[in-house]
């Protein structure tokens, strides 16, 4: 197994941020687009519809790309479908930049400032930028077309500074005006000058006198400068005056009809996935403007559409990052071949970290990559190393499976610039065709062409997560196989072959365990019962016939058990939430839990030792014994603290069916289960003491003073103290460990927390 020293290496933490290179114009002389149907299915109630859009990029997708979105109102279904593949003229290309710039600047920036700012740095250029079109759907497809071009050339804003002249600035042809007048549809003056009503009919506006942008979905052809406005404290205004009043306009056609207006909407992070309170519109969402004072932006284009584009940004982050993950796949392809399809989605879900407030997060694989790394290492070191001692095989994997030296063989791999860290903000997201190109440097890593755009800061121990969360998402879809091969990749030699092995020991076992009971009690029976021995040694029992105690054995139990009892956990609720896996994970596997198996089922009467000690330790457990309900699943329910040596008893035993099994995972499980029982459930779990109080503590605001410790002889207090509205709660316990007393002083407490709450 290689060996990494990277302890002693200083850790930069700037790396940088990759785009995917399917979203870039990499100076393609060819125009062919690949078009998707982005259906948005809306699951909530409201009065705007939802419309699906339309994608074209250069590079093909994936096949499947589904994903849930939260809107403030609901849930939305994107499901991408691919409809072909066409050829784009450059001034249809430029045309559908220019009407998808304009729009997404309006919706992510509500500044017009801005908007001017980006149809300026318009660039048809040849170099390489964000290159993708969002192009409205047509409302009858599939049968009527997939995208509707009438809005993509509807863009009437000049690209000028913007004048407050009624005339100048115009994109309104007099030949539309004309057209338009002769089938007898009336115009409007508009900050544009004379504009057909049937372009303001559905229309995107800005009004210069509060410098706000809006949606037009109609005429109220019953209000004019001289209706009545009903203000706040209950008077009554005419608009003319209000306007005069306010802003100090004076009205000019005051028999124009007054149009109706709907405050922008505003582009939403809808991947952020603990939202509780819908978002609010403004207190008047519908407001009644006179044409004279609009400028036109877009139109026509109908308020459905304007909503549906809202939810781009998002779709396209998301997008985004399943390419990003994507390509992460194909690097590793690119170091070898493997038969399992790992989905893009699960990759996703192993580098995004909890800070994005996402659906979905990294802990649970985490859990699943780390006890399989665990595993997979302690095997290895315990098969190459058959003469070393547990404390020497133990340093070795600490070194290897360290945050350190995995953060050391990420960073190798490249891995930091495919991590999403940070909860997504539509203000910060790239417009597409708006400077682009000026934002992407082009790299070659592990050989392929990339495009980064920018540096980012990312801790140590969070590289060393996406790692271990990455194995986990390999295991999980593509078994063990796919999990080693990703090691492989990583740096990591592991081989879960076994070859013949002759352990050279000869004795009469039956001379010192009882081996028929034993084996009754695991349902297991042993081809090599010297095992059995082994595993029930204590190094205070040490014969010429033994030439070893249980520590070996406890090392490689240790790993195999807690990677069969996670991976059990992770396929029996595939549903939980990540978090609840981890808290399962952690009131399962821990010495504690395993000491209390043994003492029910008796494995103390089996063990070999000659210390006095341990032989006092083992007793004052069994007075306590009698305390332990039946149904207890955790050591931590226990007010007195095991002997260490009864959960390594657990794991050398499960570490001895291992070997003598031939490294047969299933059959450890199903010999330490039935000890083990009833498993930890979502419904059964609890949180250790310690941990509880500190979250109660977070939620309620409440005040926990640092534990104070003091010693006497032998017996350790803990004063735990937690200041709630006013009141101190405070509890001491005593225990011949410091763990055992913060855990029952931290219980009583919440205790009385609980109480004084209801």
């Amino acid at each position: 197994m290689d060996n990494v020293d990277a302890e002693k290496e200083a850790y930069d933490d700037e790396h940088p941020a990759y785009f995917p290179v399917e979203l870039v114009n990499t100076l393609s002389e060819s125009n062919v687009y690949h078009f998707y149907v982005i259906q948005l299915l809306q699951h909530f109630s409201y009065d705007v519809r939802v419309q699906g859009l339309v994608l074209a990029m250069r590079s093909e997708l994936e096949p499947g790309i589904c994903f849930e979105l939260q809107a403030d109102r609901g849930m939305l279904t994107a499901n991408f479908i691919y409809a072909g593949s066409w050829s784009l003229k450059e001034e249809q290309v430029n045309c559908c930049r220019k009407f998808q710039s304009t729009l997404l600047s309006v919706l992510v920036e509500h500044n017009v400032t801005k908007l001017v700012e980006v149809l300026n740095s318009f660039n048809s250029g040849n170099s390489p930028g964000i290159d993708y079109l969002i192009l409205p759907l047509k409302s009858g497809y599939p049968n009527e077309g997939t995208v509707d071009w009438e809005p993509v050339a509807s863009v009437l804003f000049p690209s000028a500074e913007v004048s407050n002249s009624p005339t100048s600035g115009s994109n309104v042809s007099n030949e539309h005006i004309k057209g338009c007048c002769f089938h007898g549809r009336s115009s409007l003056v508009t900050k544009d000058g004379p504009v057909c009503s049937c372009l303001l009919q559905n229309s995107v506006v800005y009004t210069p006198h509060n410098g706000r942008i809006y949606c037009i979905s109609g005429f109220l052809n019953s209000l004019n400068a001289n209706s009545k406005l009903n203000m706040r404290d209950g008077s009554s205004v005419t608009y003319k005056q209000y306007y005069k009043e306010r802003y100090g306009i004076n009205w000019r056609c005051e028999e124009q009809s007054l149009l109706k207006g709907r405050h922008i909407f505003q582009a939403q992070n809808c991947l952020f996935w603990d939202r509780h309170r819908k978002q609010k519109e403004p207190s008047k969402a519908m407001v009644e403007l006179p044409p004279e004072l609009c400028h036109l932006i877009i139109a026509p284009i109908s308020i459905d559409t304007v909503y549906s584009y809202s939810f781009a940004p998002s779709i396209i982050h998301r997008l985004e990052s399943l390419l990003m993950a994507a390509n992460l796949k194909r690097m590793h392809l690119d170091h070898c071949v493997q038969n399992a399809v790992i989905p893009t989605i699960k990759v996703l879900e192993a580098l995004t970290t909890k800070r994005c407030h996402q659906e979905f997060h990294l802990e649970s694989l985490e859990t699943l990559g780390d006890s399989f790394l665990k595993y997979a290492v302690g095997q290895q070191l315990f098969k190459s190393y058959e003469n070393h001692h547990e404390g020497m095989l133990s340093i070795e994997r600490e070194r290897i499976t360290s945050n350190a030296t995995l953060c050391k063989l990420g960073c190798e791999c490249n891995l930091p610039g495919f991590i999403r860290d940070e909860q997504f903000n539509p203000k910060n997201w790239i417009i597409p065709g708006y400077k682009s190109q000026s934002l992407l440097n082009e790299e070659f890593v592990s050989g392929r062409k990339m495009y980064v755009v920018g540096k980012r800061k990312i801790k140590m121990k969070r590289v060393a997560d996406v790692v271990e969360a990455l194995i986990g998402a390999y295991v999980s879809t593509g078994g063990e196989t796919a999990g080693v091969m990703f090691l492989d990749w990583l740096g990591i030699k592991v081989d879960f072959r076994v070859s013949p092995y002759e352990r050279g020991i000869h004795l009469n076992s039956e001379k010192f365990v009882n081996i028929k009971q034993l084996e009754a009690l695991l349902g297991y029976s042993f081809n090599d019962p010297s095992l059995l021995v082994e595993a029930l040694t204590h190094g205070s029992f040490m014969l010429p016939e033994i030439p070893r105690c249980y520590q070996r054995l406890e090392y490689l139990g240790d790993s195999v058990l807690d990677y069969v009892i996670t991976v059990h956990l992770y396929s029996t609720y595939p549903r939980l939430s990540p978090g609840v896996i981890t808290d399962m994970r952690s009131a399962s596997v821990n010495n504690d839990c395993y000491a209390l198996a043994a003492v029910k089922v008796g494995l103390h009467k089996h063990l070999l030792h000659d210390s006095n000690a341990l032989q006092r330790d083992i007793a004052n457990t069994l007075r306590n014994s009698d305390k332990f309900a039946p149904a207890f699943t955790y050591g931590w329910e226990s007010e007195t603290s095991f002997p260490k040596v009864l959960g390594d008893i657990i794991e050398s035993l499960a570490g001895a069916v291992l070997v003598d099994s031939g490294y047969n995972k299933q059959k450890v499980f199903d010999s330490i289960r039935p000890l083990l029982e009833p498993l930890v459930t979502p419904e059964t779990l609890q949180l250790h003491p310690v941990r509880e109080l500190h979250e109660a503590c977070q939620k309620e605001n409440y005040t926990l003073k640092k534990p104070t410790v003091s010693r006497d002889n032998n017996r350790i207090s803990v004063t735990v103290e937690v200041k709630a509205g006013g009141k101190i709660y405070r509890h001491t316990s005593c225990a011949d460990k410091k763990e055992t007393a913060k855990r029952v002083a931290s219980r009583a407490v919440l205790k009385s927390l609980k109480q004084a709450s209801r």
